[in-house]
């Protein structure tokens, strides 16, 4: 492969610019929608599946189920740094909808138990790629100056896909069979996959990385981007990417960068327990807590509406003071949060507290994923997020089943908001040990 391409004058500033980075950030959002969506429904639908005769689920095969997707997303994440390499980002973005719209519709029909966790495990494998690829995609066409502010955005439509999920629960449980809600995941295929494969550009990045110097360049000139803020220097990039193996791998393990790739990991991994555990378990635990079905799921609304506006404003500030203080700050958040949560407050109160889990949750992960995506070099930044999310997701697939543990042994609804909120304090001092960004960077 030929790097030695001449630099070429950039002309953005000139009136160059011809589209705009808002429609990646609309796709991605929308994408991270459905994502939120598919699995977020799992804790929606728990309560209907505990007390669903026919199939006499236990709480601790429950929390199994709830981490069989995690599972297969860890294995779709961790795969997807390889993949991107080979087919790039836009087409790695089509073939996960596709997959999971696929799977979210055999799984509302599954016939037994058995299969339905089957189905959950290979949906879980198409959704593991579309996160990574949508941050690194949405980072990259933001203004650099927005990049925090633009990730947050478009990862709060997790939270909106939450908040979907919750909603058609409270609405439909009560009068139909809660099959249906999986039904409603198979809609990607029909609703956005189109789009993507129209509007969509390919990575800069990526691109560049082929050897596809004049398409990356039309490109960033086309959306309005500095090159040289998403591609390194021909020299440098040979002197850093060898013709046949991937160096990125290499750069986060190197002596430099090694202590933030594991300190990042290991927060990605307690702020997706924390994602996962009460997005899976809340509904069940506030009935256990005395609510019904209707109130135990506005719990669940008022976790992800949390997240929406505390993630957006978060990392507003994020772009004024630095990441790292958000981050920290919304891990103290989650810390305080969920420890009163397990408190008897009045009914409005505590929606309030768990709204702020929401921000120190859902919206704390959000923040860890834009640190990564901008503390390491933007070439790296597609595998540094597959890394630091597959390792999360062994978090993920940890808080359903802690959830699960604590249910079937009936220690008490308030142990799990005692066990997250220590997860939340070791966050807070994960965060505090990543070091300054390398100078060399």
């Amino acid at each position: 492969m030929n790097y030695a391409v001449p630099p070429r004058p950039s002309i953005v500033g000139r009136g160059a610019k011809k589209k705009s980075g808002l429609t990646v950030l609309v796709l991605c959002f929308v994408a991270i929608v459905f994502d939120g969506y598919d699995l977020v429904v799992y804790g929606s639908t728990v309560p209907s599946i505990l007390s669903d005769q026919e199939w006499d689920v236990s709480p601790s095969a429950a929390g199994v189920f709830g981490s069989l997707a995690l599972f297969g997303m860890l294995i779709g994440t961790l795969f997807v740094g390889l993949l991107t390499d080979m087919l790039g980002r836009k087409r790695i973005m089509i073939i996960s909808l596709t997959w999971f719209s696929v799977l979210m519709g055999l799984t509302a029909i599954a016939p037994s138990p058995e299969m339905f966790g089957v189905l959950r495990f290979l949906t879980g494998l198409g959704l593991g790629p579309v996160i990574p690829s949508c941050v690194a995609m949405t980072v990259e066409f933001a203004p650099k100056a927005r990049r925090q502010l633009a990730n947050a955005v478009m990862y709060s439509g997790y939270s909106v896909g939450g908040v979907l999920a919750a909603l058609l629960g409270i609405m439909l449980l009560p009068h139909i069979d809660w099959r249906w809600l999986y039904a409603f995941g198979a809609l990607p295929i029909v609703v956005l996959v189109p789009f993507i494969w129209a509007l969509m550009p390919e990575s800069v990045a990526y691109l560049a990385a082929r050897g596809r110097h004049e398409e990356a360049r039309r490109i960033a000139d086309d959306y309005g981007l500095a090159y040289s803020d998403i591609v390194a220097t021909p020299k440098d990039h040979a002197a850093a990417v060898g013709p046949k193996k991937p160096r990125s791998l290499r750069l986060m393990f190197s002596r430099d960068w090694i202590l933030g790739t594991f300190m990042l990991a290991f927060a990605s991994y307690c702020g997706l327990l924390l994602v996962y555990g009460l997005n899976t378990w809340l509904p069940q635990i506030m009935r256990e807590a005395g609510y019904d079905l209707g109130s135990s799921l506005s719990f669940l609304l008022a976790l992800n509406v949390g997240a929406i506006v505390g993630a957006i404003s978060g990392s507003y500030i994020a772009d004024k003071i630095g990441i790292k203080k958000v981050v920290l700050a919304s891990f103290v958040v989650a810390f305080i949060a969920v420890t009163l949560m397990s408190f008897g407050l009045p009914y409005g109160v505590l929606l309030v507290f768990i709204a702020f889990a929401g921000l120190g949750s859902i919206g704390t992960q959000i923040f860890v994923n834009g640190f990564v995506a901008t503390y390491y070099p933007q070439a790296n930044s597609a595998t540094a997020l597959a890394w630091t999310l597959g390792v999360g997701r062994l978090g993920g697939m940890s808080g359903p089943l802690i959830g699960g543990v604590i249910a079937s042994l009936a220690l008490g609804f308030q142990v799990n908001f005692y066990v997250f909120a220590g997860v939340a304090l070791v966050g807070v001092i994960l965060i505090t040990l990543v070091p300054r960004r390398p100078l060399s960077a």
